[in-house]
Parts: C-alpha cells; structure tokens; sequence
C-alpha cells in the first residue's frame, strides 16, 4: 500500500465530490423532460467505459470481473438501482443543494440498519446524531410541505417539490441498504468487482425501462446523457483511490464539500438558492453526520488503541452509488 498521503487523500476526495455535483448538474439539466430508466440506462452503461480504460491500464481488469458471490452482487445492485432511481427523480423535482442534503441522510439510516441487521451496537450517542439528522430532515421539508397554494401552478410545484422530497428520503433508505451490503461484499469481493457490477446491474435495469418508452435526444442532450455517465464512472474511481493514500475516517468528512459544490453549481446554473430553513436542516443534518463519523472514529481507537488504522476496516457508508 503506498505511504499515507494526506494531502493527495482529500484532494481526490474533494474532487470526487465535485465530479458528482456535476453529475447531479446534468441531471437536473434534463430534469423531467427524460424518463428516469433512461437517464438510469447512460448513467451506468458510460460510466462501465472509464472503469474498464483505468482498470485495464493498471491490469486489474481480471479482477474486476472475477466474483464469488453473485448474489450478493444482485442484491447489492437491486438496492443500488433504487437508489439510483429516486436520487434521479428527487433531482429532477428539487434544487441540487435539497437533494444533496436529502441524501446525507443515509449514513444516518445506515447507523440504524447496522444496528436492525447487523447486530452492530449502538450507543446513545450515535442514536442521538440520527433523531437530531432527522429533525435536520423535517426543518428542509417544511418549505416543500405547502399544501394551499395560492395558484394552480404554484400547486403544481408544491406537489413536485414534495414528491422530490420523497424521492429523496427513500433513495437515502435505499443506499443506506447498498451500505450494509456492501459491507458484507467487501469481506470476499474485490472493490473494482463491486464497482463493474453496481454499474452492470443498473444498466439492464435502465435498460429494461426502454419498452415503456424513451425520447429521441438532442445534440446537447446526449452529450448531457453520456457526460452523466462519464462522470459517475470516473466519480466512483477518484472516491474509491483515496483509500489508497490516508485512512477513510481522516477524509470522510471532506464528503460533505458536496454541498457546496452543490450550492455554487446549483446557483450558478439554475439560480436556486435555498431557503433560510433549508440552509438550518441542511447545517443539522450535516452535523449529525460528521457526529456519527467523530463517534465511530473514537470507538475505533478505543478498540484497538496501537494499531495503525486500516482504511478497509473504517470505511464510512458516504459513497454514492
């Protein structure tokens, strides 16, 4: 493994998550002009196409391939593909910060399913950081929640906007789900086998959506499509190399620079800004978060107190899928 690299950790850490709010740019670029399945279909099928360059130049596409549990791979990519889903359809009915922050809830959800499923033990502690996260979730609701509308369009986006919010509670769940598997996978598979795969099984499930109907794009539209892809490959790769050069709980929490990319893009491109209780839930839900990661971090020290960290045995449930 090579020397511990601070510096370079955070910096593709940072990166990743800059590659992602892009992702989610065009994403809320083609909005609901394009059925899910479709963007689900490009999302997975192009992001295969830099995991098979970076994986065949480092001669670890072998690797990729091989697996020996493909059961736990279907399950992994069934719950993957949910996510994917709702995370897309939160997108395409909320502003890029809302959506973000909606989907920092699932470390919170993972804490819970760890404890329901995996028989993890849960103290007070972390248990507080999940009411407290989703207190955070109620407050950036609120605004969503408006059920009299003064016009028949402002109803139109109030329902929107509570569907969104919808959508991006039960994609939280639903990576949060891909978490715990995940972790079951990493004891047998490979990383880049369960990257490969994740992004196979999505594919023919996007796929799998084209009888119901798919629409012809535009020059720009497709380029927004396969720039979706691209960047959920290459996103998945810069997230996955940091583990390569510092611990995973010394760079977990630069996971949530996510929501300032996603607060400047989304600015910058559609001219969405949060409102007041959406900046006080998202700062909650956030802080929650990196409370769960201070928590876990201290209890891992408290468990093994002189050994050097493995960044396989800390990783944290923030990587998107």
């Amino acid at each position: 493994m090579p020397p511990t690299n601070a510096v370079k950790a955070i910096s593709l850490k940072v990166a990743s998550a800059l590659i992602f709010a892009v992702m989610a740019v065009l994403v809320r670029y083609l909005g609901t002009a394009y059925p899910v399945g479709q963007v689900v279909f490009f999302r997975s099928a192009f992001a295969i196409v830099p995991v098979v360059v970076i994986y065949a130049a480092r001669r670890e596409l072998e690797a990729a391939v091989r697996m020996s549990r493909p059961l736990g791979h279907a399950g992994r990519g069934l719950t993957a593909v949910g996510g994917m889903f709702c995370n897309f359809s939160a997108l395409a009915h909320l502003p890029i910060i809302d959506a973000t922050a909606l989907s920092f809830v699932a470390p919170l959800i993972t804490v819970a399913m760890a404890a329901l499923f995996l028989g993890e033990r849960v103290r007070i502690y972390r248990w507080s950081a999940v009411v407290v996260g989703f207190a955070g979730v109620l407050l950036m609701l609120a605004p969503h929640l408006d059920f009299a509308p003064s016009t028949v369009a402002s109803a139109g986006a109030a329902t929107g906007a509570f569907l969104g919010a919808l959508f991006g509670l039960s994609g939280a769940c639903f990576n949060a789900a891909s978490v715990v598997q995940t972790r079951h996978l990493t004891k047998s598979e490979s990383t880049s086998a369960i990257v490969f795969y994740f992004s196979l099984i999505c594919a023919l499930a996007g796929l799998a959506t084209w009888p119901f109907g798919w629409n012809s794009p535009s020059a720009a539209e497709l380029a927004a499509l396969i720039g979706i892809g691209l960047c959920g490959g290459l996103g998945h790769i810069v997230l996955t190399e940091r583990y390569r050069f510092a611990p995973a709980s010394l760079v977990a929490p630069f996971d949530y620079t996510s929501m300032l990319w996603a607060l400047v893009l989304g600015y910058l491109a559609f001219g969405e800004l949060p409102s007041a209780l959406g900046f006080l839930g998202g700062a909650i839900i956030v802080a929650a978060g990196l409370f769960v990661i201070w928590r876990e971090r201290q209890l891992g020290l408290k468990r093994v107190p002189l050994a050097p960290l493995d960044p396989a045995a800390v990783e944290r449930p923030l990587s998107r899928p």
